[in-house]
This record gives structure tokens, sequence and C-alpha cells, in this order.
């Protein structure tokens, strides 16, 4: 018998595994995958730790999350600085000065509000009601029609004026010559790989992998009074209320005899004929000199049941579906949801410690 059965070895489960076990509690950790670490798994080729499950860079604000994260690995001072190819041209993100001059020549800061402001008052949108109004109401045509709207229709599937203005919101602009991604304090790469992370979370702690929890269901829910659950919320239900829809993606990793493909450890290929969003330098993470180097395309595609699900699709449809089964959720007496799947909802890795960790005040 077990306190706790933790479905998952991501970030959320492995941190409420470790903080129980630091209590006492028993606790046993499956995965259907191979191995620990959910999407945030790092597996070391050619000397280069690599990021299976696309570019994870650690960036926060909230100081009690670096310092909880610190306890784990060290960190280093990547920077996350992604530069955009648009047929050729490229531009820095997110969109700053340098943007700005590089699209239309200004120079300074009143020059680039002075164009946007135009473009957004030539637009006459007031109240966005979906993507493509709310990113051409921040930041103009130009920038919309090269930046955004490929890249982002690719990354969802739908077109433009068909997906929330919310998800817009999450990429800055900015009037200065920075090209930091992120305005968070705290900003790195673990050194030596994430992957490490979770194996210290879990030392000690059973574990069995390739483990999957619908296939054992029964004789799982036998063996320990409490069960943490970060897999797909609706499929713990049996889609008792319908599906809810997600996003996938798919890999394609390659090991290249050159010591530096592109220069820089994340670039966007923002023009929708070009099938994937990203490719990922790995190497560049950790400022690496191996001699040969080794590229992730990134490929969004639907998600179809028995696919990997990467992002929740959080329109209006999905969200009243999700309510549905979150209620059901609030009346479990054995049964924590957490993560990204278990809880629909988009979250960075800072996010997840936090929720974690309020889930771990809670309960233990």
């Amino acid at each position: 018998m077990y306190d706790y059965l933790i479905v998952g070895s991501g970030l959320f489960g492995s941190i409420f595994a470790y903080e129980a076990n630091k209590r006492g509690k028993a606790c046993l950790v499956i995965d259907k995958r191979d191995h620990i670490g959910g999407n945030i798994y790092t597996e070391e080729i050619e000397g280069i730790n690599v990021h299976k499950y696309g570019a994870h860079i650690f960036h926060t604000s909230n100081k009690e999350v670096w310092n909880y994260i610190q306890q784990f690995a060290e960190f280093n001072r990547y920077t996350n600085c992604p530069i955009a190819n648009y047929k050729g041209e490229i531009y820095n993100m997110p969109f700053n000065m340098n943007t700005f001059n590089k699209l239309w020549g200004v120079v300074t800061p009143q020059e680039a509000k002075a164009k946007i402001d135009e473009q957004i008052k030539e637009s006459g949108i007031v109240n966005p009601k979906n993507l493509e109004e709310q990113a051409i109401s921040l930041v103009g045509k130009d920038i919309y029609e090269k930046l955004v709207k490929g890249y982002t229709q690719k990354q969802w599937g739908r077109p433009c004026h068909e997906l929330p203005s919310f998800i817009i919101k999450r990429l800055p602009v900015r009037f200065t010559y920075d090209n930091n991604y992120f305005n968070d304090i705290y900003q790195g790469i673990p050194i030596g790989g994430y992957t490490k992370i979770i194996e210290k979370m879990l030392d000690g702690i059973d574990i069995k992998l390739n483990y999957d929890f619908f296939d054992h269901r029964e004789e799982l829910e036998k063996i320990a009074d409490k069960i943490v659950f970060t897999g797909m919320i609706d499929q713990f239900y049996n889609y008792k209320f319908g599906t809810l829809e997600y996003r996938s993606l798919k890999f394609e990793t390659e090991i290249l005899d050159c010591e530096n493909y592109q220069g820089n450890a994340v670039v966007n290929y923002n023009e929708y004929e070009i099938p994937y969003t990203r490719i990922i330098e790995h190497k560049h993470f950790e400022y690496g000199t191996q001699s040969k180097t080794v590229i992730t395309k990134e490929y969004p595609s639907n998600w179809e049941k028995g696919d990997e699900p990467y992002y929740p699709m959080n329109d209006k449809k999905n969200n009243e579906l999700y309510a549905k089964y979150k209620e059901l959720a609030d009346q479990e007496n054995k049964v924590i949801f957490g993560g990204r799947l278990g809880m629909y909802k988009y979250f960075d890795m800072h996010n997840v410690i936090e929720e974690a960790l309020k889930v771990v005040k809670e309960e233990l």
C-alpha cells in the first residue's frame, strides 16, 4: 500500500512526490513513457543535452519558485533571444526596436510608436474580438502579417480570426533595443539538463515506467490512499461529457556534422508555407563547443485520441466543457488533478511549480 500514487513523472508529479516522500509518505510514481521527466526530459546526444519535447527555458519573477528549483540544479545565465525567419528576412523577437528598425527603418521609440499607432488607427479596431484583431491592435498590420499570422496559424491549426484574443497577449512588445524575450528577473537553463532535476526529486521513490494508468486502473486504484493525476482529465472520466481538444507536436531531430548550424538556440519560421514553426539548436542553450550539433524541427499537428497532447485549446467551447469535468474533480476525495492536462490550462514551468507547491501546502 502507498499513501500516494502519482500518475506522470513530469514537474508537477515529481514535485509532489518529492515533498510527500520528504514528509515520510510512501509514493509510487508511474509513467506511460519509457523515461521520467515528462515534457522537460532532456537526453544527451553527442555530448549535447537535447530538449526532446521542445525548447524549455526556465524563467520566473517569483523568488520562492527560483530558490526552490535551485536546490536541484545550478542554472546558467542563458537568456532567451529567439529570432524570426520570414522568407529569408531575419527579425528579432519579441517585437522591439531592432524589429521595428528592420521593418521600417525607424530609429527612435517615438518613430516606432507613431508608425504602429498609424497602422492601429487605420485598422479601426477598438474592441478586439479575436487573435487577429488583438494582434493588429497591439502592433499594427505589418508585424501581424509577417511575424504573427503564419506562425500562429501553424501553431494552433486554425485561422487567426477564429482564435481567442488572449493567446497573443503572451507576446511582449517593447520600445527598447532589448532582445530578451522574457521580462522575468530570473532566467536560465539547468547545467546538465532538466532530467537531472527530476532524478534528484524522485531519488529513493518507487517508479514504474512504460506503465499506463488506464491499462492497470483497477489494480492501481486499490494500492494507494490517494491519486495525484497529471494526465488528461477528460480521459480520467472516460470522456463522460465529451472530448476536450488539444494541440499536438511532432519532432524531427537530426545530428549534423557541423559545429554551428543556425547561430541561435531558437529560430522561428513565420511563413505559413514552411510546415514547422521553429528549429531548435540545442547546444546553444548551454554554450556548447562540441564538433557536431543537434537540431530539432517542431511541427504542430492536430490532436486525436492516442496522440500526445501538448497544449489545451482554451477557447470558450472547451473551457465550458472543462468546467463540467472540474465540477466532478472538485467532488473527489481521493484524486488530485494537476499540470497542464489535469487542470486543462497552459502552464510554463514556473507556473507548474507554483501550482504544485500550492497543492503540497493544502494536502501535506
